[in-house]
């Protein structure tokens, strides 16, 4: 092969394959909210408001088969109820595949949901919701999603909150043949999002704002994160966070699933 032909080739694999950080004008754009989505400081902070008329959200100007993405959030402060804070991937199309964080918002003093959620061919029906270790309105924490082709991996400042294999050997649904891209949004749910839809968005203390930084997406396939498992270290940090900070898991959901817990739920491999 020529020394061009060379060049040519590695500039494509660099374009397809690519790593960034930290640079919403080039990652991203505000998709929806008429001016509620704001990119500031040179493309360092994303901000979304959300006020009785309309919330906000933006997207990746990419869709990526197989990826990490790292993003550091600030919640919505005070009484969030009403609200719901997101970062997920998703696919195109009326049978999509999506991965979701989606932080519902609550009354001042009581937690954030964390409300996880994997779809398939767009059947869902994976939910585990998790209360967090710490205030996430007070400061920025970090949120990722590691997708590859055997697992796709959940963390919180790097402790591990989810792990959902690929068991298609068992006949169950996996992402891994639809590119998906990156969406975040802040938005109002008060049907059903605060105590079930109980507690309604109080708009006088409207506008209300998350902020986000640091994103950083990897999508290169020689990269560790497409072969990376669950160690030891990191399997004891999921079961501490399991053990005492989830609330709610589909997999012990009887009145659900009267018949037996998905295939997923009982392997142990």
């Amino acid at each position: 092969m020529s020394p061009f032909k060379i060049f040519f080739f590695t500039t494509l694999l660099v374009a397809a394959f690519s790593v960034s950080a930290a640079d919403f004008n080039t990652d991203v754009n505000v998709a929806w909210g008429n001016g509620r989505g704001k990119i500031l400081n040179n493309g360092q902070l994303l901000t979304l408001s959300l006020d009785k008329s309309s919330g906000s959200g933006f997207q990746s100007k990419t869709e990526y088969l197989f990826g990490k993405i790292d993003m550091q959030i600030k919640l919505v402060p005070g009484n969030s109820a009403g609200t719901v804070t997101t970062f997920y991937l998703k696919s195109e199309g009326s049978t999509w595949d999506e991965i979701d964080f989606e932080f519902l918002g609550n009354m001042s003093g009581d937690p954030y949901t964390l409300h996880t959620n994997v779809y398939t061919q767009g059947k869902g029906d994976k939910e585990q919701q998790f209360h967090l270790w710490f205030d996430p309105t007070a400061n920025f924490h970090t949120y990722s999603i590691l997708w590859n082709p055997q697992r796709i991996i959940l963390t919180v400042d790097d402790t591990p909150i989810r792990e959902f294999k690929n068991y298609e050997s068992l006949g169950v649904l996996f992402p891994k043949n639809k590119p998906m891209r990156m969406y975040a949004s802040l938005w109002n749910a008060d049907d059903w999002a605060t105590r079930g839809g109980l507690v309604k968005t109080d708009w006088s203390k409207a506008p209300f704002m998350a902020s986000y930084r640091n994103i950083k997406i990897d999508s290169k396939p020689n990269s560790n994160w497409y072969t990376q498992e669950m160690d030891s270290t990191s399997q004891a940090r999921l079961r501490w966070v399991q053990k005492n900070y989830m609330i709610y898991n589909y997999c012990t959901d009887h009145r659900r699933f009267p018949q037996g817990a998905p295939k997923e739920c009982t392997t142990s491999s």
